[in-house]
């Protein structure tokens, strides 16, 4: 059988086109290497293979008959567990929800199956998305293929390490704080959050105001490609972005000299020094490619208060139920920040509501005179599994030890991760790309000028 690992998603796309394989075959071989990995990287809380084959051998027929539907038509994938699909169990990560399957898709996976794509199974997650490392009390421990005593970030713990394993070209997270980003800059991917209600998200999230469904990929041209597919207007979500997505140009095309502010600390974080040293030389890099950089060292102040308010208090609410009547169910370290959160009074909570908002339009007018912010994606790389914090950083909470990513979720601007460089101890490190609201852009054309100009992510494989 032949080895598809690693392999992009156009370049799997043209296999099938060509006919030198076909969907079946490339769905066995990975089933194959999924019954190899999963027991020692735990990458999944569900499958369901026979719909898998299924769904490959339609594609097959519809390759046979001449009408493939497009580029990820045949081409296998996963969802997190965070987002409904149909048939399937949609827990959370939680012991305290039920594993009947659910009846309904979300937006993002109905356009998937509309394109043709084959659907592996739900990819694990922390509880109900509240930590930036990979692990719940449901499904256990998600381990880092590029060091399985690492994590791979959180929460799409799942999706980024079968990525990564070369499992599966892309996969589906969310993020509500970092957790498509987090897990990409630890595991050596792009990983994007759009612009907020890009992709339509139903049913309503718990965090409805902060949530994001974006790829992670290897690289800047699939997670593109997969972006422009789920994304688009859906009026069960009423947040969702009308009208059609740019050109996201992620073949660096029309390569304009841009205007990025480079924040090393954003102000108020602080770096593991290897992590600042390897964003630093990329950035330069960047420079190089014809750009102009100004080092800009104090954005903003950190925004952590207004991102747990709304966040641990959007999950607390969902969660009222179980936090009163079991609360052993839960993560203990979730646990503690949802009861700090229900606590807290109308007037307090309604308070950092209107200093969001005073945030927002300072973000706006900072973005007046920069196309793009390079940051760190994280402070420090892939750390030891059963930890919810770095080491160093045990005086922060369980994703605010991750400086750089939840406060564009509060401003619900774009932003992605991109992979820069290796420690000397062999863990990626990822270097944040933000761009001004709605212009996603800007964020695919640098990637892909850089990744051009470098080996990129695509020789970056983990000896697994």
């Amino acid at each position: 059988m032949s080895d598809f690992s690693f392999k992009s998603l156009q370049d799997l796309s043209n296999g099938l086109d060509r006919k030198v394989f076909s969907a079946t075959e490339l769905l066995e071989a990975v089933i194959a290497r999924h019954d190899q990995l999963e027991p020692r990287l735990n990458m999944f809380c569900h499958v369901d293979f026979d719909a898998a084959r299924i769904s490959a051998q339609a594609s097959d027929a519809r390759i046979r008959r001449g009408e493939r539907i497009g580029i990820l038509d045949g081409i296998p994938t996963s969802i997190k567990d965070l987002i409904a699909v149909r048939d399937m169990p949609q827990r959370f990560g939680s012991r305290s929800v039920s594993d009947a399957p659910v009846t309904q898709d979300a937006p993002s996976v109905e356009r998937l199956r509309k394109a043709g794509a084959v659907i592996l199974g739900k990819s694990t997650t922390s509880e109900f998305g509240c930590k930036g490392v990979g692990d719940s009390p449901l499904t256990g421990i998600t381990r880092n293929p590029w060091n399985p005593d690492k994590t791979p970030g959180g929460s799409s713990c799942g999706a980024a390490a079968m990525v990564a394993a070369g499992l599966v070209p892309y996969a589906i997270g969310t993020d509500g704080g970092g957790s498509i980003r987090i897990p990409a800059s630890l595991c050596g991917l792009f990983g994007i959050k759009a612009q907020f209600g890009r992709v339509p998200v139903f049913p309503t999230s718990a965090t409805p105001t902060l949530a994001h469904v974006g790829p992670l990929a290897r690289n800047a041209q699939d997670a593109a490609t997969v972006l422009s597919v789920i994304a688009g207007y859906d009026r069960r979500d009423p947040a969702t972005v009308a009208g059609p997505l740019a050109d996201l140009d992620a073949g660096g095309r029309n390569p304009r000299r841009l205007r990025i502010a480079w924040s090393p600390t954003l102000g108020y974080g602080r770096v593991d020094p290897e992590v600042q040293q390897i964003t630093a030389n990329a950035v330069a890099t960047i420079a190089g490619l014809g750009a102009d950089v100004e080092q800009v060292d104090h954005v903003m102040d950190d925004p952590v208060d207004l991102w747990a308010a709304e966040f641990y208090a959007g999950v607390g609410t969902k969660l009222r139920q179980v936090l009163q009547d079991a609360p052993e169910m839960l993560d203990p370290a979730v646990l503690e920040v949802l009861k700090i959160a229900i606590s807290q009074d109308m007037d307090s909570y309604y308070h950092k509501v209107f200093a969001r908002y005073a945030f927002r339009e300072k973000m706006r007018q900072f973005f007046e005179s920069y196309d793009l912010l390079l940051t760190p994606t994280v402070p420090v790389p892939a750390f030891d599994v059963g930890l919810d914090v770095p080491p160093g950083f045990e005086d922060k909470s369980i994703v605010s030890w991750a400086t750089f990513t939840y406060p564009f979720n509060l401003t619900g601007q774009p932003a992605a991760s991109l992979p820069v460089g290796m420690t000397r101890d062999g863990l990626p490190v990822g270097l944040q790309i933000v761009a001004p609201s709605h212009d996603e852009t800007a964020i695919f054309s640098l990637a892909a000028r850089y990744q051009n100009a470098t080996s990129g992510a695509g020789d970056m494989r983990p000896a697994l």
